[in-house]
């Protein structure tokens, strides 16, 4: 790390008590008004108002939400150091009962999103009050990235907007309910997974379930499709590979004496390796033709290309690692596994260096407890964890040469 730490970093900016208070105001009214993905119109519009009564310039994206905005002292040049948010919510229902939750019917911060774009923005406002008095050595541009729950992600067409044009590094963190508040996971190389949708569907003649012998049976060969495809993959790819196939719907028929004409199932692929990602696509169609021929059923696949692996460069988790450390001690962080969960992030990291952490968001106590985890109703966080994530993303900042 001494590269990254010469010369000599600037001050650490005043990170008051009101701007605190703010920050946690802020976060409450992203999670009262979630916007999903290309939609978040009122999202973009309220980051927007902020960061410019800060004097700043931000510009909204060629695709009419999201943000970027480049924060620099008079006179400074250099490569840029990105910060990325995403700002979009879930299509599931709000369950908590808290002052704060979800105006919308069926509409839920419920995967952190709204303590991301929090995050980002208050480390913005810090590093702007260090720019307004020439003291930030390097640019900084923050980006706040619409769509990042419907694949491929919208971090394609942010980058098509030019969010990545002079940038370095792009730094980022992700909500972990695993992991308490005051700390974050840092993973050298792949902490995600890659994550592609199957939609297939079957077609037969139908007929009457006495005389299964005299037509397609449908539901059979859905049922083998579902159970026999993902065994076929795991035996034709490297078990380290860790590509897995789960169907999330199987859909058929209308009658129990009636062997239907059509039958779909939809799911996803996911898999730990890169190489093992640009093969799985033909993998994945000849296994389903292979089973789908075997029982008579006409298929018709659909493989939707989702992300690619997360996968961290060790300068930049190095950089993580002592931005948090250097604010909250050497317990505050530690390593983390590679997930199975998908991250648009990583179309970012196929063009220039960078790292994702975990954000601990677990409220600290009791390690037997149930954390609230992402993607369901009932996910929130302690508040603590965004004065965490400003500290850390502000301090790499300062780190960073």
């Amino acid at each position: 790390m001494s590269d990254l730490l010469s010369p000599e970093p600037t001050a650490f900016p005043s990170f008051d008590d009101a701007l605190r208070a703010e920050l946690v105001a802020f976060r409450r009214d992203l999670h009262m008004h979630p916007e999903l993905g290309n939609q978040e119109v009122r999202t973009t519009a309220v980051i927007k108002e902020r960061l410019e009564r800060a004097g700043l310039a931000p510009r909204v994206l060629d695709s009419g939400t999201g943000l970027m905005c480049d924060i620099r002292s008079p006179g400074a040049d250099g490569p840029i150091l990105a910060l990325r948010a995403d700002i979009d919510a879930l299509p599931i229902p709000d369950t908590k009962t808290v002052p704060y939750r979800s105006t919308v019917p069926g509409r839920a911060h419920a995967c952190g999103h709204d303590v991301h774009a929090t995050v980002v923005l208050g480390a913005g406002l810090l590093l702007a009050r260090l720019a307004a008095s020439g003291l930030l050595l390097r640019p900084v541009r923050l980006i706040f990235q619409p769509a990042e729950e419907v694949l491929p992600g919208g971090a394609p067409d942010a980058i098509e907007s030019g969010v990545l044009e002079g940038v370095a590094r792009i730094l980022a963190l992700h909500c972990d309910p695993r992991l308490e508040a005051g700390r974050i996971g840092v993973r050298t190389g792949a902490i995600t997974s890659a994550c592609d949708r199957i939609e297939v569907r079957l077609a037969g003649p139908g007929g009457h379930t006495a005389r299964p012998h005299l037509t397609t049976d449908l539901v059979t060969a859905a049922a083998r499709v579902a159970t026999e495809v993902p065994a076929l993959i795991a035996r034709r790819v490297d078990t380290r590979a860790g590509m897995a196939i789960t169907w999330g719907r199987l859909t058929t028929g209308h009658a129990p004496n009636v062997i239907p004409q059509v039958a779909e199932l939809s799911g996803t692929m996911r898999c730990l390796d890169l190489d093992a990602w640009h093969a799985a696509p033909d993998l994945v169609l000849a296994a389903v033709d292979e089973v789908a021929t075997m029982y008579r059923a006409k298929p018709e696949i659909q493989y939707v290309r989702g992300v690619p692996p997360v996968v961290n460069d060790a300068a930049s988790t190095a950089l993580l690692a002592e931005a948090m450390t250097s604010r909250f001690g050497a317990d505050a962080v530690t390593g983390t596994e590679q997930s199975l969960g998908g991250e648009d992030f990583s179309w970012y990291l196929q063009q220039v260096p960078g790292a994702m952490a975990r954000l601990g968001v677990r409220p600290p106590g009791d390690p037997s407890a149930a954390p609230r985890d992402i993607h369901q109703g009932d996910f929130d966080v302690d508040e603590r964890a965004i004065g965490v994530g400003v500290e850390l993303l502000t301090q790499a900042a300062l780190l960073d040469r």
